[in-house]
């Protein structure tokens, strides 16, 4: 997706490539990165806090983010790994007590329902959290990764599912089209909202890209850009 030069809509919510006002009531379908998007953490980083490995996790993250690590899926295959003995209690903890939703989450994701709008979460982080931000929100579709836990821990490893192994860019595009097909949705009746660089191939596809505070090379290519303000700041563009 090439990228536009800016048109300043107001402090902090920039567009490229669009005219507003659009109408919310034009699309049939928003998906939503999770970690640092829709929630206020990466999860991952929070898990490897417990294990005293934060630091190390977060940068290999900061990087995959940035599109710095070309193989994403070995990335986070390496992250993992280093969760290896942390016991599967800390993932309460990290939910308890790290884990909030972003400003203008529920605003935004409650105005998309009343439209009619189908919702869907796309991660590269962990079923554990999708479930539970799934059923907090009423999502309707989520994909994401699954850790492997044995006798109370986690063993450093994921669990293939059905649909393959691990939730990258290239399966997040793959989920956001198959969702608009299953739901006769034309992708460019839908709107893809992320941060990282593993967002930008379902962003690339759908009919409106929104950046979340997000990475320089996701901002530079999103058709909205929010840099102030919680993700209700998009209903400014969408009426």
């Amino acid at each position: 997706m090439p990228a536009l030069p800016p048109y300043e809509f107001s402090p902090g919510l920039s567009l490229r490539g669009i005219t507003p006002p659009l109408k919310l009531a034009d699309f049939r379908l928003i998906a939503f990165d999770m970690d640092s998007t829709l929630i206020n953490i990466e999860c991952v980083d929070e898990i490897a806090a417990a294990a005293g490995r934060k630091a190390e996790v977060a940068a290999i993250t900061e990087a995959a983010m940035r599109g710095e690590i070309a193989d994403y899926k070995e990335s986070l295959r390496r992250r993992v790994s280093l969760l290896k003995g942390v016991p599967s209690s800390a993932l309460q903890q990290v939910w308890d007590q790290r884990l909030q939703l972003n400003p203008g989450a529920e605003t935004l994701v409650r105005a998309c329902q009343a439209a009619g709008l189908k919702t869907l979460l796309v991660s590269g982080g962990f079923t554990w959290f999708t479930d539970r931000i799934r059923d907090r929100l009423g999502i309707d579709d989520t994909r994401s990764n699954m850790l492997e836990v044995a006798d109370g821990v986690l063993t450093g490893r994921m669990l293939d599912q059905p649909w393959g192994d691990i939730c990258d860019g290239d399966e997040k595009k793959r989920m956001l089209l198959q969702t608009c097909e299953r739901h006769g949705i034309a992708p460019a009746q839908a709107i893809a909202m992320g941060d990282g660089a593993n967002d930008l191939p379902m962003m690339g596809v759908a009919g409106l890209s929104v950046a979340y505070h997000a990475k320089p090379k996701v901002r530079d290519e999103a058709m909205v850009a929010i840099d102030e303000g919680g993700l209700d700041r998009l209903l400014e563009v969408l009426r």
